[in-house]
């Protein structure tokens, strides 16, 4: 079954949850090749500084090799680019755009059954929920829920700060949310849940550490 990394909301070019990443590197046959969907901001075409940094950081990681799903590319030569890799990196950004052009490519399937290693940051982590919540902030007015891929049943809400309690309480009463800060993480393996940082549960209008 896949292994699930998701992370808080990475800021790479800190470079802050390096440790995070090496373990889920490790996870991954320690020198895995490296899938990223760069698919998470309106404009993705050609080398930017993002994939550069997404690159020397996971070369230093470990990769073996670092390839990227391209909007260009044919659902076939997706797939084959999931059969061979040996994790999944969901960056973050926008998640309502990540998951329709996951959608359309008719690749969300191919992320549930991938059964390896898959780290989702920030709008990533989003992603991977059975209901997607896109908390208010800077970057939403308002917070927008919507139909995630589905690998767990729980949600997660990142860039998580007790601010945000109140509306989480209210949210949890129709689902299990799971609170990870920026430097924090949640790593699901077949089912067991691990916590990394001050990660906290909202459950039926009430708040747990985990």
């Amino acid at each position: 079954m896949t292994k699930l990394y998701f992370l808080g909301g990475e800021d790479l070019a800190k470079r802050n949850s390096r440790e995070i990443n090496k373990k889920a590197f490790i996870d991954a046959d320690g020198a895995p090749l490296v899938l990223i969907f760069p698919w998470t901001a309106k404009s993705i075409e050609g080398p930017d500084k993002y994939r550069t940094i997404m690159v020397n950081y996971f070369k230093e990681l470990g990769a073996g090799k670092i390839e990227f799903a391209e909007l260009s590319d044919s659902p076939e030569e997706i797939a084959q680019k999931i059969d061979m890799s040996d994790l999944i990196y969901l960056p973050g950004g926008d998640a309502r755009i990540l998951v329709v052009r996951i959608r359309n490519a008719n690749i969300d399937n191919l992320l549930r059954k991938y059964g390896k290693v898959i780290i989702g940051n920030s709008a990533g982590a989003l992603a991977l929920c059975k209901d997607c919540i896109i908390t208010k902030g800077r970057d939403h007015p308002e917070t927008t829920i919507i139909s995630g891929f589905g690998l767990v049943d729980f949600s997660v809400d990142v860039h998580y700060d007790s601010s945000k309690d109140r509306e989480l309480k209210k949210l949890s009463r129709q689902r299990r949310i799971y609170a990870i800060p920026e430097t924090g993480a949640l790593v699901c393996n077949n089912g067991d849940l691990s916590f990394i940082g001050n990660v906290y549960s909202f459950y039926e209008g009430k708040k747990t550490k985990c």
